[in-house]
């Protein structure tokens, strides 16, 4: 095996900037094709195909009912099974190197208000140095960075002695179906390398994300009157406060290496409340649809207690409630914390080719959001880490957008890793 130095790096960014148009190319076909989640099939052909025209063993299946029905808890309830692709490419190695799994995924979240944008969210628009589209950042140009990363590779004629895995799958936003369905289809590696959008900072831990439903009951009464009423929505406001604080105390409380510089650790956002049906209308009932959050190292069901004791002590404090329980129920994908060592083999590795790609050590990080990485750890049982362009607080929100040049950073340090941690052949 040939020792990746700097000179071979310095040739791998320039087979990596020969790319840019093609890396473009791509990404903008990708973002051009609708993806939200539980609606991947025509973005999958166009994957399988990518895989195809670069030579990969290409295995396209779709996760079933009767395969997630065990973990439900993990990648909730899904609407629909069918026409959902995942897409695994297989490069062969040559012998006697370590192999990886490179992991995107394909779903988006939707573009929402198209008014909001300032043109439209699957433009694919190139603006100066500037993508534009949904998906286009969270995460659809991580998964032109693996690709690309492979094209430049195969430009210089480098073999890699350990197999690659391309897997591109789907459902992130909602749980991870997709991911999953990977690992129990056989699919593993001796590390994974998730291209989420980190601002080329290496992460070695993701936090957790929780999410549940509340239904809080009142009595409904005519507006006029609406004393002999009782407003659902006041109810719930001081159960939402009191989750505030939660949040505050938690953030004040709870302590982490790579954590101990974000400002809200663990937030708690009520994302979805419905109540009432007429406005001279008191609401009878409330539902709420709340996501709490988690650090690595706190355990998921001790933290869903903890969640249920707050709301039952609150409702006890009133007197309808206290008649009248709020109920309880938790919903979708939970996603519980996971890290791996930031000293272990693939996060020494990601440094060296980031180092290497740019001239300085990467930045090293926790985030608050929970992610796929926790499924390969906890389930794949390989060390995974997140490494990638584009920043998250563009993601999910109108005119997302992703740098080419940071993309391209990015695909050069995929391939300088491909080449340190599979070996490159004499």
């Amino acid at each position: 095996m040939v020792k990746l130095e700097d000179g071979l790096a310095e040739t791998i960014r320039g087979a990596v900037q020969a790319r840019r148009e093609d890396a473009v190319s791509l990404l903008q076909e990708l973002v051009r094709i609708p993806s939200v989640t539980g609606e991947e099939g025509a973005v999958g052909g166009v994957v399988q195909r990518a895989f195809s025209e670069r030579g990969l063993d290409v295995d396209v299946w779709e996760a079933t009912p009767e395969e997630m029905e065990p973990y439900r808890d993990h990648v909730g309830e899904q609407d629909s099974y069918e026409n959902r692709p995942n897409v695994a490419g297989v490069r062969r190695g040559e012998g006697g190197g370590r192999s990886i799994l490179l992991n995107a995924h394909t779903d988006t979240v939707d573009p929402g208000d198209p008014a909001a944008w300032k043109e439209d969210p699957l433009s694919g628009n190139l603006e100066g140095d500037l993508l534009y589209g949904r998906g286009s950042c969270d995460m659809k140009g991580g998964l032109v960075t693996h690709l690309i990363a492979l094209d430049a590779l195969s430009d210089l004629g480098l073999g890699l002695g350990g197999d690659v895995t391309v897997a591109a799958t789907v459902g992130e936003e909602n749980g991870g179906l997709g991911a999953l369905s990977t690992v129990l289809r056989g699919y593993g590696a001796d590390a994974a390398i998730i291209t989420e959008p980190t601002r080329l900072a290496l992460v070695p831990a993701q936090g957790g994300s929780l999410v549940f439903r509340l239904k809080v009951p009142g009595r409904s009464a005519h507006a006029a009157v609406r004393d002999e009423g009782v407003s659902a929505l006041e109810k719930f406001i001081p159960i939402f406060e009191n989750l505030r604080e939660l949040e505050q105390e938690r953030n004040g409380v709870l302590s982490h290496p790579l954590y101990d510089g974000v400002s809200n650790k663990v937030p708690i956002n009520a994302g979805v409340l419905r109540a009432g049906n007429w406005a001279s209308t008191v609401p009878e009932s409330l539902v709420a649809e709340v996501r709490v959050g988690l650090i690595p190292g706190e355990e998921v069901d001790p933290f869903k207690d903890l969640v249920s004791e707050r709301i039952a002590t609150v409702a006890d404090r009133d007197p309808w409630l206290r008649e009248h329980q709020p109920q309880l129920e938790w919903v979708g994908g939970q996603f519980a914390p996971a890290e791996v060592r930031p000293d272990a083999p693939i996060c020494e590795a990601v440094k060296k080719a980031h180092q290497q790609a740019t001239g300085e050590a990467p930045a090293v990080e926790g985030v608050p959001y929970g992610a796929d990485m926790r499924l390969f750890i906890h389930f794949g049982g390989m060390p995974c880490v997140m490494y990638g362009a584009g920043d998250v607080k563009l993601a999910h929100a109108p005119d997302e957008h992703i740098s080419i040049t940071g993309l391209l950073t990015a695909t050069t340090t995929v391939a300088c890793l491909l080449a340190d941690w599979c070996g490159v052949e004499e």
